[in-house]
């Protein structure tokens, strides 16, 4: 079967099978009828509006049916999709939104937003406007995803390929049998990948408006789901759930379960492959430019724990000095650069940035890391991340996998404050009970840590760091507590 446009594959589904499930998103469940009829008839209300073959549709929408029907309405006209959270701040997403120039701007708040068409979030086409197929046409970027907005000039990257689906070359990461857990926000590059290539294969999406641990497995064990998706802080959510809870599931569906998206402590991967199975689990790197990724098994994972596996689809890595870009030997931390298949540049443009590439191309991921003698990788942190205390480099993502690995750490966020001394300390942020005395935390750290990199400071937080993609606004929780802007500095800990 030959490739065709995302639209004439929705098509093609229906009409062999309109009443099989394309979606199920808490309590409902939507079929690919519904879909196909639903998003044709929005794609002749967005033509209306003035939306035609390459313009930018932004979708200010949830996960739901909604934002399905809107995303595949944007294909079906040819137009490419970029959607935002809409729970961004509001200079963020202005600034985003300019940077999209949209024909057409959809969801809550949308009619605040000046100079374009608009439509809000509860629009419903009249009943008089057809759902019968529209003429194909292909979409040239297949989405428009906002990245950088947590650590630096937000922009959107538009990917090279156009919004074209092989059904005999379907993705391997994202293929689905019979249903797909997307427990996170469509507006990430793998939850919006793994549902749309989960529908396109045949299968059904299993969706959820925001993560929850409980109603994840249960999620899994009502729809038999195969493939599920996650980033760190969900698995590790789900691991703090009480063991009879956990195991009150029935998970056997599961043959494919994938953690991307941040870096994930060795003890939690070790603890869900002993719960799972090394067959099942899986671990994915890579920046949503495409411009490389690795990938690794758990049986893999067994013999190079903590590794994120060696370079996939044709993408080369090195190891770089940050500064001179010299290339690091095995083992020695540096900046990771990526180079894909098909050379520099190939993959994606940016809207709103440059991207920092060395004199032959090769492209920095903006990450700390360091090869094995076989080529793995093992990921550090975010180079901008990094703190400089006493003279020394501390990795947020090390300290925060040693506070996590605690059971009454719900999740944490490391960031570097000034000192007088140290020039920058450690200082910790920790979801923990009132309770709970922080200098047993401390000694959890220092127990696992050498003592430089253990936090000078904590301080704890009422409700989770990170969102529903595993993302924190670590830029945004550090000004917010540098001198003079009036918040907490922390509770420091005597020092040893």
């Amino acid at each position: 079967m030959a490739a065709v446009s995302y639209g004439s594959r929705m098509t093609q589904l229906a009409t062999e099978d309109s009443l099989a499930p394309a979606l199920f998103c808490e309590e409902r469940a939507w079929t690919r009828g519904e879909l196909e009829g639903g998003a044709n008839r929005l794609a002749r209300c967005y033509a209306e509006r003035g939306v035609a073959a390459g313009d930018r549709v932004t979708l200010l929408l949830p996960n739901g049916f909604a934002w399905l029907r809107a995303c595949l309405a944007a294909w079906k006209l040819g137009a490419v999709p970029n959607p935002l959270s809409p729970r961004l701040p509001t200079p963020e997403r202005e600034a985003l939104i300019q940077r999209a120039e949209p024909a057409l701007v959809v969801g809550d708040g949308a009619n605040e937003l000046a100079g374009g068409p608009t439509l809000e979030a509860d629009f419903e086409p009249p009943a008089s406007v057809s759902d019968a197929p529209l003429p194909d046409c292909l979409a040239p970027h297949e989405r428009a995803l906002a990245s950088g907005g947590s650590s630096g000039r937000p922009k959107l990257i538009l990917p090279a390929n156009p919004a074209r689906y092989d059904p005999d070359a379907p993705s391997p990461l994202f293929c689905a049998r019979r249903a797909s857990l997307v427990p996170g926000p469509l507006t990430h590059a793998v939850p919006f990948s793994a549902a749309w290539q989960a529908i396109f294969a045949g299968a059904a999406a299993v969706l959820m408006r925001r993560f929850d641990a409980r109603a994840c497995l249960a999620a899994i064990d009502r729809h038999r789901t195969d493939r599920a998706f996650f980033v760190p802080t969900m698995l590790l959510r789900i691991w703090r759930l009480p063991a009879k809870v956990r195991e009150g599931f029935d998970l056997s569906s599961l043959d494919f379960v994938l953690s991307g998206g941040a870096p994930l402590a060795p003890w939690l991967m070790r603890a869900w492959i002993e719960w799972l199975g090394p067959e099942v689990m899986h671990e994915a790197f890579g920046p949503s430019e495409r411009i490389g990724g690795t990938f690794i098994s758990g049986r893999e994972w067994l013999s190079h724990p903590g590794s994120v596996g060696r370079p996939s689809v044709g993408s080369r890595i090195r190891i770089l000095d940050p500064e001179s870009h010299a290339q690091r030997p095995p083992g020695e931390l540096g900046e990771i650069f990526m180079l894909p298949a098909s050379g520099p540049g190939s993959t994606y443009q940016y809207l709103g940035a440059t991207a920092s590439r060395t004199a032959d191309g090769w492209e920095s991921v903006g990450d700390m890391g360091w090869l094995d003698a076989e080529g793995y990788l093992y990921l550090g942190d975010r180079r901008n991340d990094m703190i400089l205390c006493g003279g020394r480099n501390v990795y947020p993502a090390e300290v925060e996998a040693a506070l996590d690995a605690h059971p009454a750490v719900g999740s944490s966020c490391v960031i570097g404050l000034p000192d007088e001394d140290l020039g920058s300390r450690v200082h910790a942020l920790v979801e923990v009970p009132e309770d709970f005395a922080l200098e047993i935390l401390d000694r959890h750290v220092r127990e696992r840590l050498a003592a430089w990199k253990a936090p000078r400071s904590y301080e704890r937080v009422a409700g989770p760091l990170r969102d529903d993609a595993g993302k924190v606004r670590r830029a945004a929780l550090r000004a917010e507590r540098l001198p003079g802007v009036g918040r907490a500095q922390g509770r420091k800990i005597p020092q040893a």
